[in-house]
């Protein structure tokens, strides 16, 4: 029998704009335990937007965020001696989650002087559907679409 799972601990909103889904990016982003030094990146990278799009770049980071998540994605489940790549759709928990890293992981393989500078890029790129973080959505998006006569096989 497993334990009690573990309790969400309440996340504190940053300090600029008040967000709770802005501490929450700055905790993946992080590196090394060192959130002070991934907030001055995020909040360059935000300005870095603004100056590029002539917007807010708080707003076009929520639309790139929003553009970057998923609906359904694909699971492994063994049936019989064969797995299979059963599509299901995302928990709203995971989809944020998902999102967020897919960001900063490409975000961190462009290729820019600073991880402001890519981080901003990147924003740039998903906010108008672009970037390799929004070909990765399309992509799961396909590999669902694609084993779809698996979903009789669904839990």
């Amino acid at each position: 029998m497993r334990k009690a799972q573990a309790k969400k601990l309440p996340l504190a909103p940053d300090a600029r704009y008040n967000d709770k889904l802005v501490t929450r990016f700055v905790n993946n982003l992080m590196w090394q335990g060192k959130k002070s030094g991934a907030f001055v990146i995020f909040y360059d990278a935000i300005e870095k937007v603004s100056k590029q799009t002539s917007e807010d770049g708080y707003e076009i980071w929520r639309r790139a965020l929003q553009n970057v998540t998923p609906s359904v994605e694909v699971r492994s489940r063994r049936i019989g001696g064969a797995t299979f790549q059963i599509p299901a759709e995302v928990r709203a928990d995971r989809k944020i989650s998902l999102s967020m890293k897919w960001l900063i992981r490409y975000s961190r393989e462009r290729n820019g002087r600073s991880m402001a500078d890519k981080l901003a890029n990147e924003i740039v790129a998903a906010a108008k559907g672009e970037g390799a973080a929004f070909k990765k959505k399309e992509d799961t998006h396909r590999m669902a679409e694609a084993n779809k006569a698996f979903a009789h096989f669904r839990v």
